[in-house]
């Protein structure tokens, strides 16, 4: 049930930041990706500039059950990095429907393969409505990298 054996993707560039980028997903402000694997069931996971900012992760739990209902903005659990701590939130509105069970011995994954088998955990529902799809999220990213060399331009000495 991976969703992205076949999908196409579109080459993403901006400074230094390069990625392929999933045709047909949505993508939330956070900077996570969601696909639907069947009518309904959502998978979800970081995208790979979440990825890159978060840097080499070493653990992560769920605070939600299979079943138990969520709610976009929701904190369902929490993944550490070698930098800190972040909280996961949720991007749809349902039932949480698992935790992906191959990153209890792989983590890794999630920065290799963040598309594929990195996902993170699928809800049963309905995407939060700020989720937009890739043309979106090429314009987010945009405006969020544009901010980054901003910032770094006025920190220089």
């Amino acid at each position: 049930m991976d969703p992205t054996p076949e999908t196409r993707t579109e080459f993403y560039k901006r400074s230094t930041f390069v990625t392929h980028l999933p045709v047909g997903f949505l993508y939330s402000p956070s900077h996570f990706w969601l696909s639907e694997v069947e009518p309904g069931l959502w998978r979800i996971g970081f995208t790979k500039f979440a990825t890159r900012m978060l840097g080499e992760l070493v653990d992560h739990q769920w605070e939600k059950k299979p079943g138990a209902p969520v709610h976009s903005g929701e904190i369902i659990g929490s993944i550490e990095g070698f930098k800190a701590i972040s909280d996961l939130y949720c991007v749809a509105d349902g039932a949480f429907g698992r935790g992906n069970p191959d990153l209890a011995g792989q983590l890794d994954l999630v920065g290799q393969e963040p598309y594929g088998a990195g996902w993170l955990y699928e809800i049963r529902g309905a995407p939060d409505a700020k989720c937009v799809d890739l043309a979106g999220y090429r314009n987010l990213l945009d405006a969020t990298i544009d901010r980054i060399l901003q910032k770094q331009a006025q920190d220089e000495p």
